[in-house]
């Protein structure tokens, strides 16, 4: 059976604002619609960032549970939320483990090299790894670069970080000019991630998401699209909302022969 592709929203982010894009979901009842037309689209899963009311970045923790039950009213048990732990250059390490700590969210991403911090130390990344792991939450390493993917395989081969059904994310062309992405900046993560059990998504920038998203999907990887990173859809011209960056790559994934996971399915295969 052709493995379902799962197909991420992350329609806000931490940093554009309603200039930016009128459809950008600021507060938790845009979130919310959001969700539902990006579920309608093809979405299984939506990556969540929350604002303050002055539209900055934050991790609070009850503005984060507020979020998520407003958004479940919305989308029901049809999407895995994902928060994000993300610093936004406003947090520190500890305060983001504390954070997904308190929360104990169903799933939450982790970009490695913000949480491999010396404040931290390999000691409190194996109690926080070791915790997400115990706790069954859903968690997806965001890697921006090579040395970041060998990071973590140093890390899993030192068994700092356990054994668990880990969920990566290829972050293609971060830190390029322009935050441009080409998705010939699939085949690094893919040589170095070769005979790595770990399933793998992609994230990119610009007009060409939808290009980088099509290579991921054809080399059996999963896809992460929306707002946060690109604005346009591929013919260059500016997406209405969230949704339809969704729904094209949704037809990409259909015309390569790969069905859209549900959430339920999302679900059966990290954690059962």
């Amino acid at each position: 059976m052709t493995d379902p592709l799962i197909l991420t929203v992350a329609p806000n982010g931490a940093y554009k604002q309603a200039a930016d894009h009128p459809a950008l979901p600021l507060t938790v009842e845009a979130l919310a619609r959001t969700a539902r037309a990006c579920l309608d689209a093809g979405a299984a899963m939506l990556h969540m960032h929350i604002r303050r009311p002055d539209g900055s970045h934050s991790l609070d923790v009850e503005g984060y549970r507020e979020a998520l039950r407003v958004v479940e009213r919305a989308v029901g048990r049809e999407m895995v939320l994902q928060v994000t732990s993300e610093a936004a250059g406003v947090y520190a390490a500890p305060a983001q483990i504390a954070t997904v700590r308190a929360l104990r969210p169903e799933a939450v991403s982790v970009g490695l090299r913000e949480v491999d911090q010396p404040e931290v130390g390999e000691a409190g990344l194996a109690e926080f790894f070791g915790w997400l792991a115990r706790e069954r939450v859903m968690a997806q390493v965001i890697l921006y670069d090579v040395a970041d993917l060998r990071r973590w395989q140093a890390l899993r081969a030192a068994g700092v970080v356990p054994e668990a059904p880990w969920f990566l994310l290829f972050v293609l062309g971060r830190y390029t000019a322009g935050q441009v992405s080409d998705p010939r900046a699939l085949v690094p993560f893919l040589a170095a991630h070769e005979g790595g059990g770990e399933p793998w998504a992609i994230c990119a920038f610009g007009a060409a998401e939808h290009d980088c998203a099509t290579a991921a999907a054809a080399l059996g990887g999963h896809v992460r699209v929306g707002f946060e990173n690109n604005l346009l859809l591929r013919d260059g011209s500016r997406a209405p909302d969230n949704a339809a960056l969704v729904r094209q790559a949704g037809e990409a994934a259909a015309v390569l022969g790969r069905p859209l996971a549900t959430a339920c399915q999302v679900r059966e295969r990290f954690y059962g």
